[in-house]
């Protein structure tokens, strides 16, 4: 684990605080000298996070398409541990149709994935203004890089997020505030777990579209973003971070698979 001493009495709030990624985050700043701020829907993982972060981590049931869950967020943070110096947003619904999509199915995605990431870094802005310079972090996806199987709607907002966080950048610049994305490739999650059971199997599966050969553990993750929060990042902004595994390096000839499946008749 990387060591970041900047982040010392420092105050990261973050969406989507039931991922493994999120949850790592949280423990990595804490261990780093800082307090976490973490809101989700779902608290069911929250108590067994919560004993590990002490007194230095707190835990909002939150819909971010709610304003007023976000103020309370936002606002559990400024009355905690006095304000906020770092946000990551990083909830997303997976919810994702293909040609049967309907209006409402869009209009939920983009409201959830897209708007309210939007809303809650728009709110945290005067809150990071108080204490300093901030950072903030957008959670996107190599969804959001490439055409994928059977999927439209997820892909799509990811893409949103993208733009998101390059437009942002413009506008939060001259108020000191830096925005970076990072943008994981297939990670060890929950949710995984419950599609593909074994992190064994869901390796040999995912393995096959990253260099590395396997998904990416959330701790991983939750280190490029820590360095996107860092001084280590002080001259970088409305960039994007692939932790990826070379994900977004493959092309359609992927690594090999269709000359092992197809092999050449003079061979």
């Amino acid at each position: 684990m990387a060591t970041f001493p900047e982040f010392t009495d420092k105050v990261l709030v973050a969406t989507g605080g039931a991922s493994l990624i999120v949850e790592a985050l949280a423990r990595q700043f804490v261990a780093n000298g800082g307090r976490a701020v973490l809101g989700d829907l779902q608290d069911e993982y929250a108590p067994a996070l919560l004993a590990d972060l002490g007194d230095n981590g707190r835990f909002v049931k939150t819909d971010v398409t709610s304003d007023a869950d976000l103020d309370s967020l936002l606002g559990t943070a400024v009355d905690t541990y006095g304000g906020v110096d770092y946000v990551v947003s990083a909830h997303t619904t997976f919810a994702c149709g293909y040609l049967e999509t309907t209006r409402e199915n869009w209009r939920t995605a983009l409201d959830v994935n897209v708007a309210s990431a939007a809303m809650f870094i728009e709110k945290a802005v005067p809150l990071m203004q108080q204490r300093g310079n901030g950072a903030a972090v957008i959670v996107t996806s190599v969804s959001g890089k490439s055409s994928q199987p059977n999927r439209l709607v997820y892909p799509v907002t990811k893409t949103a997020l993208l733009g998101l966080n390059r437009n942002l950048s413009q506008a939060l610049a001259p108020l000191g505030i830096r925005i970076n994305s990072v943008s994981p490739g297939w990670t060890w999650s929950r949710n995984l777990e419950r599609r593909y059971g074994t992190r064994e199997y869901a390796d040999a599966f995912a393995g096959e579209f990253h260099a590395i050969r396997r998904m990416a553990e959330p701790e991983e993750i939750a280190d490029a973003i820590c360095y996107a929060c860092s001084a280590g990042a002080s001259f970088m902004t409305g960039a994007d971070i692939p932790v990826d595994g070379g994900y977004s390096a493959l092309g359609p000839e992927a690594l090999g698979q269709p000359y092992e499946k197809h092999p050449a008749i003079d061979q």
